[in-house]
């Protein structure tokens, strides 16, 4: 005990006798040039021990974490040293040249000021560690700033958006990664804003586990625990520069705040503090190329993958009137979900059906693979020989950078007379109805033609009926006019009838909330929501975003606040279909929905 209150006294005296040289604070950045939503440090540092701090004002830039401050204690042959800093984490809002001016800190009875530093904000979405534009967050590892302070969680925390491709094909199929690298601790996250994927068809990769899987990967030379968050698959739907919008999130991040105290700090002292930090993925550029006019086959419908196809017949013969059953299934990789029904060449006397669509379809990080089946029910009418000609499909192959043409097999069809008493005519044919009108009648055995009396010519009932012939043609041409001038502008009747359909997906939510499947649920109460304003405000689905639906119903007098509510379903919603979530009655859920599509109507 002697021996360690003998320590801590020779420590004081060092401190004492190095105390006395010159004091001066210095203002730093992590970088003079930034771009605009680029992330950067400012610190202020001193040889001394504040016993107060002024900071300066920040305009022009955004504060996003701070103060963080920390203390560092060196004693090299006799020479004492105390180090204090204070930094900040700052975003450049908008371009131009800015000057930060001086900041005070009161030291030993004196006040001192920094240096003012100048920070160049340039255009650009941040640079990307190791010169790979787009595909990681502003903040990234070669952002940070010596020293290991608790000013350097824009190196040891951010968000990458990794494609599998950067450049592709009109409808070639893309994976996206969203991943987590972080050297910190972490109390809490929260999601501000998933990406918007305005000009691709998504369908994201589920994840089984409830739980978020960590790895360590070395990356830029630094080793990180790494976690991917979220994993979609896309499909750009037109040609040119498309970006992925970034996904933006939240965290309560735990930091140790060294002890102001030299002798605290000798003995390891020191206290943790929570902070709030925002990050976000910097945005992808996917750079997406036309199809080639080139080898075009006729009648191609945009498929694009690989895939091979194949048909068959149940029945090679059968009678007339009797149905079978004809089937083609693709399979391969690729957009399979947007393929559309082939289109089959019949003779006239051989009716068909729209097909029965069965999918057998798998999402993984390799893409959408799987098959498709499409079975149609045919009925031939009348006695013959038939003949179901060969099927051509054809696709993209973005691999080979070329079109290929598959032909199915034909088959022959013999169709015998229909069965004695067959119900001919219960299909609908026509010409079957017409040889039935030509059967032979029973034959009448009373000899009565009719009955005697006054008959149904010239009673009033014969006069009313014959008025009311004039009369229901009128009011048939009145309401077809009527009816011709509400359906001209589609617009308006696309509006119309978007309650009805949004009433439709929300009786799907209905089923799967009764049945337990919330996923399913959260799935059609999201559909239902986005077609019912896509339909409602005119814009295409590939196109609705939030700032557009906010814009568009703020010009028909929507106020804020059922916009909150309309923001906040629609973000628990799509929470709500990438991961678990607790304590949140679906009822209400869709109670919400149904009231915010009724009070859209009313003012709408």
């Amino acid at each position: 005990m002697r021996l360690k209150f003998i320590g801590c006294l020779m420590l004081l005296l060092q401190v004492a006798s190095g105390y006395g040289q010159g004091i001066k604070v210095v203002a730093s950045v992590s970088s003079a040039e930034v771009a605009v939503g680029e992330q950067f440090e400012l610190k202020f540092s001193t040889d001394g021990s504040p016993e107060s701090f002024n900071p300066p004002s920040f305009g022009g830039f955004q504060v996003v974490g701070g103060p963080n401050q920390s203390s560092s204690f060196s004693s090299i042959n006799g020479n004492t040293t105390i180090n204090m800093s204070v930094g900040y984490i700052l975003v450049g809002v908008r371009e131009g040249t800015y000057t930060i001016g001086a900041a005070t800190m009161l030291i030993g009875g004196r006040t001192y000021r920094s240096n003012p530093v100048r920070v160049k904000v340039v255009k650009g979405s941040g640079r990307s560690p190791g010169g790979q534009s787009g595909n990681s967050a502003a903040g990234s590892p070669d952002d940070v700033v010596p020293g290991g302070n608790a000013g350097d969680i824009a190196g040891k925390l951010f968000l990458r958006a990794v494609a599998s491709k950067n450049n592709v094909y009109q409808g070639e199929q893309i994976t996206v990664s969203y991943k987590l690298y972080t050297n910190v601790g972490i109390v809490d996250n929260n999601v501000d804003k998933l990406p918007d994927f305005n000009g691709f068809w998504s369908q994201e990769i589920k994840n089984l586990n409830p739980n978020v899987e960590w790895k360590v990967e070395d990356y830029n030379g630094r080793r990180y625990h790494v976690a991917v968050l979220k994993q979609v698959i896309l499909f750009p739907e037109r040609f040119g520069k498309l970006v992925l919008d970034p996904l933006s999130m939240t965290f309560i991040v735990r930091q140790v705040v060294p002890s102001n105290d030299p002798i605290e700090q000798f003995f390891g002292g020191g206290s943790y503090k929570d902070s709030k930090y925002k990050i976000k993925s910097a945005p992808v550029t996917i750079n997406v190329r036309p199809l080639p006019e080139a080898g075009r086959p006729e009648g191609f419908q945009g498929a694009v993958g690989r895939f091979s196809v194949g048909a068959t017949l149940d029945k090679p013969s059968l009678r007339a009137n009797e149905a079978m059953n004809y089937t083609v299934k693709i399979k391969g990789t690729g957009n399979l979900k947007l393929l559309k029904a082939p289109e089959l060449k019949l003779a006239a006397d051989i009716e068909k059906y729209d097909p029965k669509v069965t999918d057998n379809i798998t999402e993984s990080v390799d893409g959408v693979s799987g098959s498709r089946e499409y079975s149609y029910l045919l009925i031939p009418r009348h006695a013959g020989h038939y003949k179901i000609d060969e099927l051509k499909f054809s696709y993209f192959d973005p691999a080979a950078a070329k079109y290929v043409m598959l032909v199915t097999g034909s088959f022959p069809v013999k169709v015998d007379k229909a069965a004695p008493g067959s119900q001919a005519g219960a299909y609908g044919g026509q010409q079957d109805v017409k040889v039935m009108d030509k059967d032979i009648r029973y034959i009448k055995t009373d000899g009565s033609l009719g009955a005697d009396g006054p008959g149904f010519y010239g009673s009033p009932l014969f006069f009313v009926l014959l008025f009311l012939g004039p009369l229901g043609f009128a009011a048939a041409l009145i309401y077809r006019s009527w009816s011709r001038e509400q359906n001209r502008d589609q617009v308006k009747v696309k509006g119309r009838n978007a309650g009805k359909v949004a009433a439709r997906h929300l009786a799907n939510a209905e089923i799967q909330l009764q049945t337990g499947n919330k996923p399913a649920f959260y799935e059609a109460l999201y559909r239902g929501l986005y077609g019912y304003l896509s339909d409602k405000l005119n814009i295409r689905i590939a196109e609705l975003s939030r700032e557009k639906i906010a814009g568009q119903l703020m010009l028909k007098g929507i106020d804020t606040g059922l916009l909150d509510r309309l923001n906040s379903t629609l973000d628990l919603c799509e929470m709500a279909r990438y991961a678990p979530v607790s304590g949140i009655a679906e009822r209400e859920v869709l109670e919400k929905a149904k009231m915010i599509i009724s009070d859209i109507e009313s003012h709408v």
